[in-house]
């Protein structure tokens, strides 16, 4: 076909398609129940040109001063709900989780980029359970990661060796230390260098990942109809991007699973996720529930580097906290050696520190939507089939009838006082809610990823003064913008990171000998 044929034929598509999304909102308009307030929106194309184009959970926050806890849009036909409420959120997600428990379909970053293996993004069903009961076997339990932790505190010393060495490289450090440690848990490999190539690989992949799934990123994914756009097509550029990433995302899935098959088949494999799941009897259907697995939870792993580098970032601005946190680990531990995972139930400050990191800059701000799989009601509102459903967990961990002064960073909010209830648990938003809550679980909140933070947390305040630094006698300022997209990072800072003694030098190297 020529492209001056395929260019009519795609004309009369796109025009039969509005003709039916026209014909089926002026039926479903006089069928419609009541719903939430919202932007008003504009005739035909709703209220696609009201969504932000970036930190979507700022503005969404604005509406609900406006309009109320449950916000209504329309999206050329999608009915979409954002939920600025815990309570509410709650109501819904948690208590009817049966009917809210569905993903919608992701266009571009499921179907054209193949993240549809991401249990985050599946369906909710048979394949979906099946990679919860992996997960569960394997990171659910606290006895099952047990034996990670002298691994995970070996990487945790040479994090801090290498930082000391090189403080200007925190961001590089962060990343090489989540991806050595997830690599080693879930494939058996080892790092190696400065410049692995299964690290940039994979790091490649989780960048495009957050840029494609942050909301409004392709129009494709308001109207699914221009997936059909050939990639060829005058301002199809978006498709030729999609395409290209594809093929990051299917190094993702391979390259480090090959590895670790590859060592299986020699007798060389070391203990690993993929080791534990996969024998000789395993089918394709198995091997490939196992590969995927393995893909959700290394790519999940990464949105702890947002979690860690907002730590520094906190320390720097809140010098407060961190001489206190340091003098709870020299009262608990003493400066003999440094502090190990088992250190963590006598560190409740340091808990409450990695509490409030969660909360004060959620990772994924608004989390990832839900879909319900029938109608609901709620109060005077109905909700339709297919509605999708934001949580804005920003919002939530930022309101300040739950959380006095939000903005500030303050572990003691966590910590049980007399005459007074701790404030609520970031986890109970900050991890998602209903059904999809495991989600999210594997991808922040699992135990590995909470024993990691709390490692970096401790051992950087044993060993780290932190502070902004200062420059031609200046103190620089580090900005506090936070990026947009599904993770959300800390821009770029500068950090002054110094040794806080020469007998803490001495301890790295022993430590990590």
């Amino acid at each position: 076909m020529s492209h001056s044929m395929a260019a009519e034929t795609l004309a009369d598509a796109l025009a039969l398609g509005l003709l039916v999304y026209v014909l089926r909102r002026a039926f479903t308009d006089r069928h419609e129940g009541d719903h939430p307030p919202g932007p008003t929106g504009w005739p035909i194309i709703d209220n696609v040109f009201d969504m932000p184009t970036s930190h979507g959970w700022r503005t969404f926050a604005q509406w609900g001063e406006k309009w109320g806890d449950i916000v209504f849009l329309n999206l050329f036909g999608t009915r979409t709900v954002i939920l600025n409420s815990f309570d509410v959120a709650n109501e819904m997600l948690d208590n009817k989780s049966a009917v809210y428990s569905d993903r919608p379909v992701f266009p571009v970053c499921g179907e054209i980029m193949g993240w549809n293996f991401v249990v985050a993004f599946q369906q909710y069903g048979p394949h979906w359970r099946e990679m919860r009961r992996l997960f569960s076997q394997t990171v659910g339990t606290h006895k099952s990661l047990v034996k990670l932790a002298p691994n995970l505190e070996h990487l945790a010393y040479d994090f801090i060796r290498r930082v000391a060495a090189n403080p200007a490289s925190l961001t590089y450090e962060v990343h090489r230390f989540t991806a050595a440690s997830s690599l080693k848990f879930i494939y058996g490999y080892t790092v190696n260098g400065e410049d692995d190539e299964l690290v940039k690989i994979v790091e490649t992949a989780v960048e495009e990942f957050a840029i494609a799934t942050a909301p409004g990123a392709f129009l494709a994914d308001i109207f699914p109809i221009l997936t059909y756009v050939p990639a060829w097509f005058p301002g199809a550029q978006w498709k030729r991007t999609a395409q290209a990433w594809e093929k990051h995302t299917e190094m993702l899935c391979s390259v480090p699973y090959d590895f670790a098959k590859a060592q299986m088949s020699a007798g060389t494999a070391m203990p690993s996720f993929v080791t534990l799941n996969l024998d000789d009897s395993a089918d394709l259907k198995r091997e490939a529930l196992i590969k995927d697995a393995a893909a959700s939870l290394y790519a999940g792993a990464f949105l702890t580097v947002s979690a860690m580098r907002s730590f520094f970032l906190a320390m720097m601005c809140y010098p407060e906290v961190q001489k206190k946190a340091q003098a709870e680990i020299d009262r608990i531990i003493g400066s003999g050696r440094l502090p190990s995972v088992i250190d963590r139930d006598q560190l409740p400050y340091i808990r409450a520190l990695c509490s409030e990191v969660l909360r004060w800059q959620p990772v994924a701000p608004l989390g990832m939507p839900h879909r319900l799989s029938q109608d609901d009601v709620h109060g005077s509102y109905v909700f339709r089939k297919g509605t999708v459903v934001l949580t804005n967990i920003w919002k939530m961990l930022h309101d300040p009838e739950r959380y006095s002064r939000p903005e500030h960073f303050d572990p003691d909010r966590f910590i049980p006082k007399e005459g007074s209830e701790p404030e609520t648990d970031p986890r109970q938003m900050a991890f998602g809610f209903g059904r999809r809550l495991s989600d999210t679980i594997i991808y922040l909140g699992s135990q590995l990823a909470e024993m990691s933070l709390f490692l970096i947390c401790a051992v950087s305040l044993a060993a780290f003064e932190i502070s902004k630094p200062v420059v031609d006698g200046r103190v620089v300022e580090p900005s506090m913008e936070y990026t947009n997209g599904t993770i959300s990072h800390p821009f770029e800072f500068q950090c002054s990171i110094k040794l806080r003694s020469s007998k803490v030098e001495a301890l790295l190297f022993v430590a990590y000998d």
